[in-house]
């Protein structure tokens, strides 16, 4: 009971330091301006929250693009806390803050950002998932965390390996890799290598990359729809391809064949 008190602790101490980043707002852009459905013109305030849809990204981004304007360091202080709060404590939904890093700051610096900031809060899980969840995890999810010991323990040899390969190709979710990475006894330096190079390439690359190309669509024209499209294309071109020749690199190493090797 001890450790869900302490668990619970720091999530309300991270969630109040994030609603006063974002209640303690600098001013703001003016109020968009929209009609109801009488015709009627209103004022419609917005908000920060965090976006589900691609709409809401770009609302969200061009609300960010204004900020950081006039306050290129607060933008960068909350994006980097609202990453670090999902990614900590394994809340669903990075792929549109890694798209949001790629609108925010450009493709690269988008990216070195995300993939620091991916690194960063997978690791905060991990030592989450030690100090307060390791007895949780196993009574909530005992067949799946078996699973995974028996695999670990067959790739102990070449267990970097084993890590990147899942993190290339997701069997198991991400977020229940960290929390469970502690119970297989993986050394944390291990551990923060493999998630830095795993999402590196695959998948915070065509985040990124597809969040700087749609913070243009507002100003496409048809010779732009085509290129983008085509920029778009090659992006996934290169992630598929660095996860197909990972795939044949480490399938040598790895034991992962026999029953039970999806245990998504």
């Amino acid at each position: 009971m001890r450790s869900v008190w302490g668990l619970f602790a720091v999530v309300a101490a991270a969630s109040f330091y994030l609603y006063l980043l974002t209640v303690c707002l600098p001013p703001g852009p003016p109020r968009v301006r929209c009609r109801d459905s009488a015709g009627v013109t209103q004022e419609e305030e917005r908000r920060l929250h965090f976006p589900s849809d691609l709409e809401e990204l770009r609302d969200l981004a061009e609300l960010l693009q204004f900020y950081k304007q006039q306050h290129p360091g607060y933008v960068l202080l909350l994006f980097c806390s609202a990453y670090l709060y999902k990614q900590s404590f394994a809340i669903p939904g990075s792929s549109f803050l890694n798209m949001l890093a790629g609108a925010l700051f450009g493709p690269w610096h988008g990216l070195l950002i995300a993939c620091t900031l991916t690194t960063v809060g997978s690791t905060n899980c991990y030592l989450l998932s030690r100090t307060f969840g390791k007895h949780h995890v196993i009574r909530l999810f005992p067949d799946k965390v078996l699973l995974l010991q028996k695999k670990a323990e067959e790739n102990r040899s070449s267990l970097f390996f084993f890590l990147l390969f899942l993190r290339f190709f997701p069997m198991t979710p991400n977020w229940f890799l960290n929390i469970t990475s502690p119970i297989l006894n993986i050394p944390i330096p291990i551990f923060f290598l493999s998630v830095l190079i795993g999402d590196l390439i695959p998948y915070n690359f065509i985040c990124v990359r597809t969040g700087a190309v749609l913070s243009e669509i507002a100003s496409w024209t048809t010779s732009s729809r085509g290129r983008t499209l085509l920029q778009l294309l090659l992006t996934a071109g290169v992630c598929l391809a660095a996860r197909c020749s990972d795939r044949y690199c480490s399938h040598s190493r790895l034991k992962l064949d026999g029953p039970g090797a999806q245990w998504q």
